[in-house]
């Protein structure tokens, strides 16, 4: 072979392609930073400001709800910042502390900072093993109910449990049912100064809700004044929620990473937050590198701020926790789930209530409540059921093992049950694929129609289905493109006469007959 000659054409490039698509997958960042320009620097920095100035409250606060000192909700702020820079798939999307994670630390750290940093890093391993595994896809088992009754009764949990700190009480229990008590009954010892400075906070986070509403949209072409102006009014008002579409394997790759890599500075567990996530997305923010320079900030102030988090008064946290939980309480979705389907309320009430005694067991409760509704309408599909020449059932969804059961019992009831014994045709359209339990129930169904001198016949079959009958090598089975074209062979009228042979030789639109 000549050493000049070329590699097959094409080759080379498609190689190239492909590990550069890889690697762009794997480090999102190398996709959007050959692009970047001066305009998008400029608007990150306003957004990494804004965010920036959203944290640092929210982290100190968010630490109270977890049972720490204040300076570790710092701690846990910044690591996120510039992981999810290289690792992130979205551009809104920041990472750190946030009230509902809190909450849960705050149920397993006995409020032991060590306890918190070993749970970020045993937390982060497994996120991490979970992402290189591409067990992203678990997270669609958890329905919207299950989420929406865990956010609402987590925003209650949280809010109410600040009551405490906005009132200057004292020794009051961290479990819910006995803070309620204690609260009420120790509320002849509210501290007048507290409550006022906390109620002023919240009053004041509220007015600043309001100009949000009136404030308009921000344009690149607006003084960096006031694009910055419009940053802060969002920063101090949004806990709101934006849609994201986003690959679950890299953000838990990311989110795995940093708490492994925010164990190292004390961090305890983090996550997504929506509050920051929006304050960012409305500041305009273009790339992940908005996060460069709110994780600056958040060092900044660790360095030079650290000595005056003692003389943050409780009661303003307070306020800033109970303001950003607020939006989280969804007071709209049992009137929606009961217009839209009220079965999705069980799985709702059944987090919403158990997550007041524990969390965990709420969200565990309401997933597998969720699974079992999903599990019964596989295991018990709606047939429809057509009468004429023919009896014709129509599974209205896919045809899985637990439903051979109940397809049987409504073939025997309604054709071999009669007299005398009809015949009938199973209408496949919607049955996009079977397992081996579903091929040996039709073996058997078959059989009976046959011993009781009726026809069962297959109508609509699609490509995986007609394959899985071929290789079971049933005897016996007729499918056919149309009911028409059943009733007619059944008939023995001219002109459709079955075919023989394997699926190769099968028209599309014809009747065959697959072993006689």
């Amino acid at each position: 072979m000549s050493s000049t000659m070329k590699p097959p054409k094409g080759f080379a490039p498609m190689s190239c392609c492909w590990s550069t698509a890889t690697m762009q997958k794997r480090l999102p960042f190398l996709a959007w930073l050959p692009d970047y320009t001066w305009h998008a620097l400029k608007m990150d920095f306003i957004a990494g400001i804004s965010v920036g100035l959203t944290v640092i409250p929210q982290a100190l606060a968010y630490a109270e709800v977890a049972g720490l000192p204040p300076q570790y909700g710092l701690y846990s702020a910044f690591m996120g910042c510039f992981v999810y820079f290289f690792l992130g798939t979205s551009r809104d999307v920041t990472l750190g502390p946030t009230a509902i994670m809190s909450l849960l630390v705050s149920f397993y750290t006995f409020h032991e900072p060590a306890y918190a940093v070993l749970l970020a890093f045993l937390s982060g391993c497994i996120q991490l093993g979970m992402g290189f595994l591409r067990l992203g896809f678990l997270l669609d088992f958890i329905s919207c109910p299950v989420i929406k009754g865990f956010t609402s009764a987590a925003a209650i949990i949280i809010g109410f449990g600040q009551i405490k700190n906005l009132l200057g009480l004292q020794h009051i229990s961290r479990q819910f049912f006995l803070q309620v008590y204690y609260t009420f009954h120790n509320i002849g010892e509210t501290r007048v100064g507290d409550a006022v400075l906390g109620l002023v906070c919240m009053v004041l986070l509220l007015v600043l809700k309001l100009m949000r509403d009136h404030v308009p949209p921000v344009h690149p072409e607006m003084p960096t004044g006031v694009r910055l102006s419009h940053g802060l009014v969002w920063t101090a008002t949004t806990a709101s929620q934006n849609n994201y579409r986003i690959d679950a394997n890299q953000e838990l790759l990311a989110i795995g990473l940093t708490n492994i890599l925010g164990s190292l500075f004390s961090s305890y567990p983090v996550t997504g937050s929506f509050g920051r996530t929006a304050v960012n997305a409305q500041s305009g923010v273009c790339s992940p590198a908005g996060g460069l320079m709110t994780g600056a900030l958040v060092l900044l102030s660790l360095d030079y701020l650290t000595s005056l988090f003692y003389y943050i008064p409780k009661s303003a946290l307070a306020a800033v926790i109970i303001m950003a939980v607020v939006p989280l309480f969804d007071t709209k979705i049992v009137g929606t789930l009961w217009r839209v389907k009220r079965l999705d309320l069980l799985p709702l009430c059944v987090t919403f209530l158990l997550c007041f005694w524990e969390v965990q067991y709420g969200i565990l409760a309401g997933t597998l409540v969720s699974m079992l509704i999903l599990l019964h309408s596989v295991a018990r599909p709606k047939i429809q059921v057509s009468e004429g020449p023919m009896l014709v059932l129509q599974p209205a969804s896919g045809l899985h093992f637990p439903a051979i059961e109940t397809l049987r019992e409504a073939l025997l009831s309604r054709a071999l049950e009669t007299s005398p014994p009809r015949s009938a045709a199973l209408d496949c359209t919607h049955i996009c694929n079977i397992d081996y339990t579903v091929v040996l129930g039709l073996g058997e169904l078959l059989e009976d129609f046959h011993k009781r001198g009726a026809t069962l016949a297959l109508i609509g079959l699609q490509v995986p289905v007609l394959r899985v009958l071929l290789s079971a090598d049933l005897k016996g089975v007729l499918y056919f493109c149309t009911l028409e074209e059943a009733e007619k062979y059944l008939k023995q009228e001219p002109g459709t006469q079955p075919y023989n042979g394997s699926e190769d030789s099968v028209p599309e639109h014809k009747i065959a007959l697959l072993k006689a």
